[in-house]
């Protein structure tokens, strides 16, 4: 005789493991980092056009031109970010909800300094 499975059983089975609480510090300081990044990249793209002298130090490529230090840059930031963060929040509670925020704020500011029409407010004549 065959019994059949039902999904009651799985489901009272998996209640009853006891998962241990770990901080979010480390995964907001991920999140965070995302958008200190994203914001990074904004600036120094708003920077690379408003000055040669910005475009010319950002131009790590002929080829590529300042896109490779502007990107490259904000890589560094996020990365710099990232470690700081993780090392302040590391061991500690730190809501999910406001990590996102944050991040996503600092994201939106970050794609406006990506915009020509924003940019262009700031090119020299």
């Amino acid at each position: 005789m065959t019994t059949k499975s039902t999904g009651s059983t799985a489901s009272a089975a998996l209640t009853q493991i006891e998962f241990d609480d770990k901080p979010e510090g480390p995964v907001a300081a991920a999140i965070i980092a995302a958008g200190i990044g994203a914001l990074a990249l904004g600036i120094f793209t708003t920077l690379a056009e408003a000055s040669e002298s910005v475009a010319e130090f950002f131009e790590w490529s002929v080829r590529v031109g300042p896109l490779s230090g502007k990107t490259t840059s904000a890589i560094i930031v996020w990365l710099v970010a990232w470690a700081v963060l993780y090392l302040l929040l590391r061991g500690r509670e730190y809501e999910s909800r406001k990590a996102l925020t944050i991040a996503l704020v600092l994201v939106a500011l970050g794609l406006v300094g990506t915009f020509p029409t924003f940019f262009q407010a700031f090119m020299p004549d």
